[in-house]
């Protein structure tokens, strides 16, 4: 373009020379009529040798300057039109060259230019088309509006502009296929007639891509809508540009009335400060997705000002240099409403099986302390009678005594059984001498029981506790210590009793073969889970852990009384 701007303005700095040569033609023209006269008077004899020396004067004066200004004209002519060839020639490249399809028509729409690119969207060769009209390029259904829209535009003033009308115009190949086009045309008058040229673009690929853009979101749309989640998507500022049906329905909101506003409608009053700053964090954290609330539930508000319970996760996307959060939320309400129902319900058995258990070791007591009591009492009673017997019966009636005898031995034994059963059913230790005396009481009698030695450490901390505190951790020991009996083979066992922040630990450690704590348990086999069930019924928990080979330890933990005050 520069190259041809330079030849143009190079024609004309010679154009003067033309003009010079039309300002002297009067001139030129006088002086040749001058030079005619005289030469005419110099023949008729009138100063012949004047004349004519006058007559060559005047020619030669005339003659040289006009000369030289034809000769100049006719150079400064082969020069523009040698500039205007290459002009053409250069435009014609750059025509040839061009991407886009460039097609010229004359007044009667007849094909007078027809670029390569023309020739390869239409896929008709260049000889074919040139002077044919410009309707075998358009379908059969778009000819006569096509016509009428060059017809107006030629009469208009306008020297260019876009085809369609921000709508897609179509071409027709050579094959009788339509496709797409983008086109816009300019009007140019040369030699007193018009000419249009269009400019147009085969748009195929990116209407297909629109196409397929249209249809996944119109998926998405499907899918959105049909989601039993409610989906709202914001912008950095928090307004809504995305509110599915199901955010209709749980949100009690319109789509319409939704999108644009600020998310803090959805949101209580007293949490909006805390998720605007959760959001904010979320967006400089850089991860795409997580859950809100850190895993509890939190609270949402209905357009009519209802609160109620959701589950909410959050993800992020980055679209135009803009950032984007999309939660994903549920109404748990029916959920937590189920929850609360099944933890009263929990809260009710616990508290039925801890009253259940209180009465049960209390109706032990009673029968424990009544065996040690009276039946003991008499059972004494009746020993000292059968010794007041032997003691007064004569010596010589020996089988009355071989039977006071064999009746001694048999009310030591009941007495025996008798104390024990007390003690199976309640030891009167845990009564009367506390939680220690119990545990001790129980270390000394699997010491006696099985022969393997039982340390018991008392470690720091008020340790006499109230019932059913101390009923249970006793009971656990107890527990614990029989296992270790029927199962264990242990040869050294080590139980520890403490208390610290706040609770109240109970450790049991042996040296058996140990087991694999997730086996399968036999059928029946509830010591483990009675534990467990004991530890529960305290708000406590029971970990047991064990390796075959290398031995077991049972923890218990319970959450400690108030301590006792002391006068």
């Amino acid at each position: 373009m520069t190259a041809v701007k330079s030849e143009v303005d190079n024609t004309q700095v010679r154009l003067p020379y033309e003009r010079l040569l039309m300002v002297l033609a009067p001139v030129i023209a006088v002086g040749t009529v001058a030079a005619g006269a005289v030469l005419v008077a110099g023949l008729m004899g009138f100063h012949r040798e004047e004349m004519f020396a006058i007559a060559a004067g005047i020619g030669a004066a005339l003659g040289i300057p006009t000369v030289v200004l034809i000769y100049r004209q006719l150079a400064d002519r082969r020069y523009t039109a040698r500039a205007l060839r290459n002009a053409e020639a250069r435009v014609g490249g750059i025509v040839e060259s061009a991407m886009d399809a460039i097609i010229t028509v004359d007044e009667s729409q007849r094909i007078v230019q027809f670029n390569a690119a023309a020739e390869k969207a239409f896929r008709w060769p260049r000889g074919a088309v040139l002077g044919q009209p410009l309707d075998m390029l358009i379908p059969q259904r778009f000819r006569g509006s096509h016509a009428q829209q060059v017809r107006r535009f030629g009469e208009t003033s306008t020297t260019s502009r876009s085809m369609g009308a921000q709508t897609i115009l179509h071409g027709l190949r050579a094959d009788g296929v339509e496709f797409p086009i983008e086109a816009s045309i300019s009007q140019h008058t040369e030699s007193g007639s018009k000419l249009f040229t269009v400019i147009l673009r085969d748009v195929t690929e990116r209407v297909r891509s629109e196409e397929m853009l249209a249809r996944s979101e119109a998926r998405l749309r499907g899918i959105l809508d049909s989601a039993m989640d409610a989906i709202i998507t914001v912008d950095e500022r928090q307004h809504i540009v995305l509110f599915n049906k199901a955010a209709e329905e749980v949100f009690g909101c319109a789509r319409e009335e939704a999108v644009g506003a600020p998310l803090n409608w959805f949101i209580p009053e007293r949490f909006r400060a805390g998720h605007n700053d959760l959001v904010r964090r979320f967006g400089e954290s850089g991860a795409a997705s997580r859950r809100m609330g850190h895993a509890r539930v939190v609270t949402g508000l209905r357009r009519n000002g209802e609160e109620f319970p959701i589950e909410a996760s959050i993800s992020t996307v980055a679209e135009s240099g803009q950032h984007f959060y999309t939660v994903i939320l549920r109404d748990v309400t029916q959920r937590v409403r189920a929850d609360e129902a099944l933890r009263r319900s929990r809260e009710e058995i616990r508290e039925l099986a801890l009253a259940a258990s209180t009465a049960r070791e209390q109706e032990k007591s009673r029968v424990a302390r009544e065996l040690h009591d009276e039946l003991g009492q008499a059972l004494t009673a009746l020993k000292i009678d059968l010794g007041w017997l032997r003691e007064h019966v004569s010596a010589g009636d020996g089988a009355i005594r071989e039977k006071l005898a064999s009746m001694q031995v048999l009310v030591d034994g009941t007495v025996a059984s008798t104390r024990r059963i007390s003690a199976d059913l309640r030891p009167l230790v845990l009564d009367d001498l506390g939680l220690v005396a119990g545990a001790d009481w129980l270390a000394q009698s699997f010491t006696n029981r099985t022969g393997v030695p039982c340390e018991l450490v008392i470690g720091q901390g008020d340790l006499e506790l109230p019932d059913p505190h101390a009923t249970t951790i006793f009971r656990v020991l107890q527990e614990s210590l029989t296992n270790i009996a029927k199962h264990s083979n242990a040869t050294q066992v080590e139980v520890v009793l403490e208390r610290e922040n706040g609770e109240v630990v109970l450790s049991v450690h042996d040296n058996g073969r140990g087991f694999a704590p997730d086996a399968p348990t036999r059928a029946g086999a509830m010591g483990l889970l009675g534990l467990r069930e004991r530890a529960a019924l305290m708000s406590g928990q029971v970990a047991i852990d064990s390796t075959p080979g290398r031995g077991t330890r049972v923890e218990l933990r319970l959450p400690a009384p108030p301590a006792r005050e002391t006068a």
